[in-house]
């Protein structure tokens, strides 16, 4: 039974750059689903880098970040047959972490632009070119944060970035809409939690943020990328048409989990001796005569 009825439909996906992207993972359940999948990668080199995994598939080199380079890819899937296009998935994320982390009143205009212009702003372009190629019922689906909320200090100008593309998407949805040839079009977010992928192993100290952040899911264990594949996959089919310019959120549970019990219990644990020293008590510490009491 084709419930996601998927079968024969054209997806387009940005972001494959290995095994591990959230790109990838989507594009094949996209293709288990029956979907004919279209790749949009960053670089000749990654596309040659990818070229034995996607052997047979159409690859197209898109780099987001040069201005008329979205333009020409939706010119060339149109040559090449490859429209309309009943999906767009928008899987791109880059900051610059070189430098290693700073403070985020101390982040450089060329860093923040360059950040929200791959991450964020290549969403509206992407919308742009390709909406004369959309199905009557196309969906857009990109992939954001889980929490616009948090300010995590090794995240830098991504948090910002991150809240201007859930933005991005809600006036997409909006926009399209009041026009009448893409009424239908749907435009939404996936709010991921923390993933272990190669794009997250470059953010200064993510390791200990995404053990920290696996402790606080209800149940304890962090999510899989299939995961939010399984999602953007629901939302690109028909399925999911009732569902715009929204944020869908898939964290297991750590967005509202803040006050769980080991973590409080671990915080508060009294920290360990400095180096050379031994643990210092006083007679009034043990002493049940003096020790304050409570009701």
């Amino acid at each position: 039974m084709d419930f996601l009825k998927l079968t024969g439909k054209t997806i387009l996906v940005f972001g494959v750059a290995n095994r591990k992207s959230v790109a990838w993972h989507i594009a094949r359940t996209l293709e288990e689903q029956g979907a004919r999948v279209l790749y949009s990668v960053r670089s000749e080199t990654r596309r040659q880098t990818l070229a034995t995994p996607l052997a047979g598939k159409p690859v197209y080199v898109c780099d987001v970040e040069q201005e008329g380079a979205v333009d020409r890819l939706a010119a060339a899937l149109a040559a090449d047959g490859h429209t309309p296009l009943h999906g767009i998935a928008h899987s791109i994320a880059f900051a610059n972490y070189a430098g290693g982390p700073r403070p985020f009143h101390e982040t450089r205009r060329a860093d923040f632009l360059q950040a929200a212009t791959i991450s964020a702003f290549s969403l509206v372009e992407i919308a742009r070119a390709c909406k004369p190629h959309l199905a009557p019922t196309a969906s857009i689906v990109t992939i954001g944060i889980s929490s616009l909320l948090v300010t995590p200090d090794n995240y830098g100008c991504m948090g910002p970035v991150k809240a201007a593309l859930e933005s991005a998407a809600r006036f997409l949805a909006k926009s399209l809409a009041a026009d009448p040839a893409t009424r239908d079009v749907r435009v939404n977010t996936i709010g991921a939690g923390p993933l272990k992928t190669s794009a997250s192993a470059g953010i200064p100290g993510y390791v200990e943020s995404y053990l920290y952040a696996e402790k606080l899911t209800f149940r304890k264990r962090n999510l899989a990328t299939q995961e939010i594949a399984d999602a953007a996959t629901w939302l690109l089919s028909e399925r999911s048409s009732g569902v715009n310019g929204a944020t869908l959120t898939i964290d297991a549970g750590l967005g509202s989990n803040y006050f769980d019990t080991e973590l409080i219990r671990l915080a508060m644990r009294p920290p360990p001796p400095a180096p050379g020293t031994t643990p210092q008590t006083t007679k009034e510490t043990h002493n049940p005569k003096t020790a304050p009491r409570h009701a």
